[in-house]
């Protein structure tokens, strides 16, 4: 065994007395090893569909032709007055809304509902201002 413990590589789970003592120095100089493949494609963003089936799917629909879930349908949501479609309760607080869906209003929405329409019942968030874009220009093709 060495005298000063730098000197050599202790292997754990092997028996030390079967090794030889390496130098530190012979092992610096030993060649590495790398990685000979190509990794996956990272995968492209969720289009808008996507994102809205996945995000706001549970809750909304896009034609009022479908069972009303939790939230109103939002096919045509823009250039529709807030609180205003036929059939669908609303919180209270979008009897005094007094807007007209836009990306603004959306964005706004979708970041924080309750600084919008305060007592609004709608528990979902989105911090990722790319990912509210692509749902509002989906949902703004879809009018």
């Amino acid at each position: 065994m060495p005298s000063h413990p730098r000197t050599c590589l202790i292997l754990s789970g092997l028996a030390s007395a079967a090794l030889a003592p390496v130098p530190i120095a012979v092992l610096a100089l030993a060649p590495t090893a790398h990685a000979q493949f190509a990794l996956p494609a990272p995968s492209p963003p969720p289009d808008g569909a996507t994102l809205f089936q996945n995000q706001c799917g549970t809750c909304h629909t896009l034609s009022a032709n479908e069972p009303i879930r939790q939230g109103p349908p939002l096919g045509g949501v823009f250039g529709r007055p807030a609180g205003s479609l036929t059939g669908f309760k609303y919180s209270a607080g979008f009897a005094t809304a007094g807007f007209t869906w836009d990306a603004p209003h959306l964005d706004a929405w979708l970041t924080n509902p309750q600084t919008v329409i305060p007592g609004a019942v709608m528990a979902y968030r989105q911090t990722n201002p790319a990912t509210r874009k692509q749902i509002i220009d989906w949902l703004k093709d879809q009018h």
